[in-house]
């Protein structure tokens, strides 16, 4: 009977780490598993352990440069619990051609900053609104005007009295140099700006225009889900036009210590943060002017326009500033001994979670694995939303990340994926986590960390538990270019993540604090 026992333990083992159709496709234990167990007269026994869970700083800071930043996000929020958020964005541009010849009598018309959003993709939230009687400004041309508008995706307090909240976006000159796009820059960074050059008062929709021509149906002009604020075009005729022939506009290096770059801000305190695609090829400044044409002796001034590129091979950053609330200070306390209260998640530099074992559970856990041959068979941690602080319109996330952490021989800190991650990622029907009741309050969240307590309890030499925890974090691991596998560990969207949420951490008092969820099978 041992014997079968240990076969059937071997062979569950197998389907657990070694396919993935027969793992977390229920909600508790794997229905073969449990099977096997049973069959063998072996009772599944489930059983939970309170964890220590405390709130790791970060110090409201985080790598946001070139390279990482998937999105850029700007705007601001403040509520109650985290308190307030306002993030800017810093990018260079670069001149579409260098050393350029705008013409004799250049005189600059107008200049747009164009920037491109995230926004929703659900086609129910497009609206269409057309003009038949339009008439072209250049050469007065009949035609028709198509605009199309669709909300950007928005997180904070996007409504304000039944209407959208207006943020006023504002954009400054950069005057200290934002350096390369290989560099790395932390979110404190706050580049010094100069004068302002444009605003606008935005409605959280992005715009897409179709201008035709009436004769023969002719595109005229077009532009796609875009938000465009006008510029100060006196700026750009002493910054620009000015300098034609002269070193500042010969190259790129000279051209990016002339003209340093773009600061783009909100001037309020509170309303929603929203994203912007900062390797987008759309993401530009035009600059329409006008310049004389001789030709058969007749002089004509007719319009044009150059480029300035905001896009990739430009340095760009986010800033992210902080007025913590009470709550977030009386309970974001780092406690590794006891654990805190409550949990405070935040991306964009705000807190993690860091998640231990005590001692006497591991001790507990390891005297069954030795003396009753006990084997485990699933391991989650389960977290619920705080229900008395959490209760709000936000969207809880759906998605989460879990990395595990430890001391080598060297007393260095290694972070890595959890074991879980690394034997299953990729394989169909497997998920590190699994979101319950996010409709609801509370909800919770149940992360698969089976394989590494069974590496903490199961092993004997090497990887101790007392120098192992989890770190959560209120992110999405980034993707390979193959769509499926995970591209890395410490790969995640938590530099332009916008969502925050509190859980319940180890609070004795709470029935729903933070826990170890284990199914053992024991004879």
């Amino acid at each position: 009977m041992i014997n079968n026992f240990k076969k059937a333990i071997a062979v569950f083992s197998l389907m657990i780490f070694g396919s993935a159709l027969l793992y977390n496709c229920e909600p508790e234990i794997d229905s073969l598993g449990e099977q096997l167990f049973l069959n063998d007269g072996t009772t599944g026994n489930e059983v939970s352990y309170d964890l220590i869970a405390y709130n790791i700083k970060n110090n409201d800071m985080i790598r946001a440069d070139y390279g990482t930043l998937g999105s850029a996000v700007i705007g601001a929020f403040s509520e109650p619990q985290f308190g307030e958020q306002k993030a800017t964005y810093f990018t260079q541009l670069r001149m579409s051609a260098y050393d350029p010849d705008f013409g004799t009598n250049a005189v600059v018309d107008s200049v747009v900053l164009v920037l491109k959003p995230n926004y929703v993709t659900n086609s129910d939230s497009l609206v269409t609104t057309t003009n038949e009687s339009y008439v072209f400004p250049k050469g007065n041309v009949d035609a028709k005007l198509e605009l199309k508008t669709i909300p950007v995706t928005k997180y904070g307090k996007t409504k304000t009295a039944g209407t959208a909240t207006p943020l006023t976006l504002k954009v400054n000159e950069v005057t200290e140099f934002m350096g390369s796009f290989t560099d790395s820059v932390f979110s404190n960074k706050d580049y010094t700006a100069g004068v302002e050059l444009g605003s606008k008062v935005f409605n959280g929709l992005a715009k897409s225009v179709t201008i035709t021509k009436d004769s023969d149906n002719s595109t005229l002009f077009t532009s796609t889900n875009d938000i465009r604020i006008p510029l100060d075009k006196t700026f750009f005729q002493n910054k620009i036009i000015a300098k034609k022939g002269q070193p500042e506009l010969k190259d790129m290096s000279s051209f990016i210590r002339h003209f340093r770059g773009l600061k783009i801000s909100v001037q309020e305190n509170n309303g929603y943060l929203f994203s912007l695609i900062p390797n987008d090829a759309g993401m530009q400044v035009i600059m329409y002017y006008k310049y004389d044409l001789t030709e058969n002796g007749t002089t004509t001034r007719p319009q044009t326009t150059f480029n300035f590129s905001l896009g990739s091979a430009n340095a760009h950053s986010s800033l992210f500033t902080y007025n913590r609330a009470a709550p977030f200070l009386q309970y974001v306390q780092n406690n590794q001994t006891t654990g805190d209260e409550k949990l405070f998640a935040q991306g964009m530099g705000g807190p993690s979670i860091g998640v231990k074992f005590k001692d006497t559970d591991i001790a507990a856990l390891r005297s069954l694995y030795l003396n009753k041959k006990a084997a485990i068979i699933t391991a989650k941690i389960r977290l619920y939303t705080d229900k008395s602080t959490w209760d709000n319109s936000l969207l809880k996330p759906t998605e989460l990340t879990i990395v595990q952490r430890y001391k080598n021989a060297k007393g260095d800190e290694v972070s890595s994926f959890t074991s879980d991650i690394t034997s299953l990622s990729g394989a169909p029907n497997f998920a590190y986590l699994k979101a319950f009741n996010l409709d609801k309050n509370p909800a919770y969240y149940d992360f698969t960390i089976t394989k590494s307590v069974k590496d903490i309890v199961e092993k004997q030499t090497g990887l101790e538990y007392k120098d192992t925890y989890f770190k959560i974090d209120l992110a999405q691991f980034l993707r390979s270019t193959d769509g499926v596998s995970l591209a890395g560990y410490n790969l995640t969207t938590r530099p332009f993540a916008k969502e925050r949420i509190v859980f319940v951490g180890s609070d004795p008092s709470n029935a729903n604090r933070i826990q170890l969820k284990l199914i053992y099978g024991s004879k």
